[in-house]
């Protein structure tokens, strides 16, 4: 088991982590939905950031449920 702090700071930095392909994930729905060249573009880079945001919210996620259980 984590001490307290630890555990609410890693609970903080999974909500951020969260929020962060909250935000790619409307950008490209956005870009997506606006199209032109921009979406042309940069479409597979935005689709891929969220790819890389969302793998790191859901590591970060599991890291804090793993060490709240105790890390067995």
């Amino acid at each position: 088991s984590i001490s307290p702090p630890m555990s609410k700071f890693l609970l903080i930095v999974s909500l951020i982590a969260c929020l962060a392909v909250l935000a790619v994930l409307l950008f490209g729905v956005g870009t997506f939905a606006k199209g032109g060249d921009f979406n042309r573009k940069y479409a597979n880079k935005i689709m891929r950031a969220r790819l890389i945001a969302q793998a790191l919210a859901v590591a970060l996620i599991v890291l804090t449920a793993w060490l709240a259980r105790g890390g067995d």
